[in-house]
């Protein structure tokens, strides 16, 4: 069972990281390389606790439908997304936000998965999954990381705007 962990530090309030993080919208932009798109569920804007969606996108050359829940949401804190149906034979996705300071919080994003097929599942993991799953929770956490902190600055000027 592979636990893939990405820890990132975002210029940006706990509140913009959180809600960049459970946003459909953004997601589809942060993995336009797999053409994934919402087709079932909520298909846009912020998704809540006991909320489902469907992805439809392009691994390996394959599509593939996969549907994910929320199963537990403590506002900014975290998140929690399980598989309900899909090409894993399980997954339980963590997104926790830690305050540093006023505009800096940490973003830990925990992966921990099992693959279907006994032994060559993982054989797979080891050879091929385990490091392209790295390589898209990356890519896709390092946009919601440049999205967040647009985000704060953009909120830093107007309100830098209006004190003048």
């Amino acid at each position: 069972m592979p636990v893939i962990r990405t820890e990132f530090t975002i210029q940006a309030p706990q509140r913009i990281c959180f809600d960049a993080a459970r946003s459909i919208d953004l997601h589809m932009e942060s993995t336009a390389r797999t053409r994934e798109k919402a087709i079932g569920g909520v298909t846009s804007g912020l998704i809540k606790l006991g909320e489902s969606v469907t992805w439809e996108a392009v691994h390996f050359g394959i599509k593939q439908n996969l549907t994910a829940k929320i199963t537990e949401m403590e506002e900014p804190r975290y998140f929690v997304d399980e598989m309900v149906t899909g090409a894993f034979k399980r997954f339980r996705h963590t997104h926790e936000f830690v305050v540093l300071g006023e505009n800096s919080t940490k973003m830990l994003d925990i992966f921990d998965y099992s693959s279907p097929f006994g032994i060559v599942g993982k054989v797979f993991d080891w050879l091929v999954l385990e490091a392209y799953m790295t390589r898209f929770l990356r890519t896709r956490n390092e946009y919601i990381k440049e999205v967040a902190e647009a985000k704060a600055q953009e909120l830093q000027h107007i309100a830098k705007k209006s004190q003048e």
